[in-house]
């Protein structure tokens, strides 16, 4: 069976103001050098100062954070909602430690630290990463100019939604129940591809609207996939199907990372080309 590539759109954009909270949904988005703007920039820490995600702190989820003129508003059931100024560059700078890298960021202050660590039931500090250019992409696979914030290694993560039709149509032959795109925390989400066509992408470049990408490589997942970000609870898929039937040398795959060669917007319905 073959498909039109002139087809393929994009269908979905989503940012994630703090690394392992809770997403933004958006029909438009600027891309920049380091990502989508405002995506993972800020991040949540322990009391050392380490990275805390979802993967062992699932209460992250909870925390829902809106994009301001001026910062974030938080908001969670049961606490009343928290405006969050950008931290003045100067003030409250330390490093924090994210997957054994340490990086400079400013603290958000006493307030927002109190408001997070009510939300987890444990202390928690708020930082806010002024400067994306103090962290570059894997070299590996990246250039010298090539940056990233808070995210795990790349800027941008594209999904396709055919993908996760065959994931689910899995699933259901396991007499499992179906899992949502929101599961594995996409930026970009495309349609009108056929299923794992994006594994024929790597290496290459795509455009979507008047931006080009890199797509260095696939993405492996880990088990916050397996946490509802809507209700927090923690099973043992997608994991499972993938470990089944996406299971390489690599690790358990779903998705694409995706580096920026320049600056844009992009919005729903733009095109998307392959290169």
């Amino acid at each position: 069976m073959t498909w039109d590539a002139r087809n393929v759109r994009l269908s979905y954009l989503a940012t994630y103001p703090i690394k392992s909270c809770y997403r933004v949904e958006a029909d438009t988005a600027e891309v920049e050098p380091w990502g989508l703007a405002g995506d993972r920039r800020w991040i949540v820490v322990d009391e050392a100062a380490k990275l805390m995600t979802q993967r062992h702190w699932p209460a992250l989820g909870r925390i829902r954070p809106r994009y301001t003129g001026s910062g974030l508003v938080l908001e969670a059931a049961g606490l009343e909602p928290l405006d969050v100024p950008y931290p003045v560059v100067g003030r409250g700078e330390g490093k924090v430690e994210h997957f054994r890298e340490w990086i400079a960021a400013t603290s958000a202050g006493d307030v927002a630290d109190a408001w997070v660590s009510r939300v987890l039931g444990r202390p928690g500090r708020l930082f806010h990463l002024d400067d994306p250019t103090r962290r570059a992409v894997d070299p590996e696979y990246g250039t010298a100019g090539d940056r990233v914030s808070f995210a795990d290694g790349y800027p941008v993560l594209l999904a396709n939604d055919a993908s996760l039709r065959a994931v689910n149509d899995w699933l259901a032959e396991d007499g499992d129940e179906p899992v949502t795109m929101t599961r594995f925390r996409p930026n970009v989400v495309v349609s009108g591809a056929p299923a794992w066509a994006e594994d024929d992408w790597i290496g290459r470049r795509v455009v979507i609207g008047d931006v080009t990408f890199r797509v260095p490589k696939h993405c492996e997942r880990c088990v916050l996939t397996t946490v509802d970000p809507e209700t927090g609870e923690k099973g043992r898929q997608p994991l499972r199907v993938l470990g089944k039937h996406r299971r390489f040398a690599s690790g358990l795959l779903f998705a694409v990372n995706l580096i920026p060669d320049g600056s844009g917007k992009i919005a729903i319905g733009d095109e998307v080309t392959i290169l």
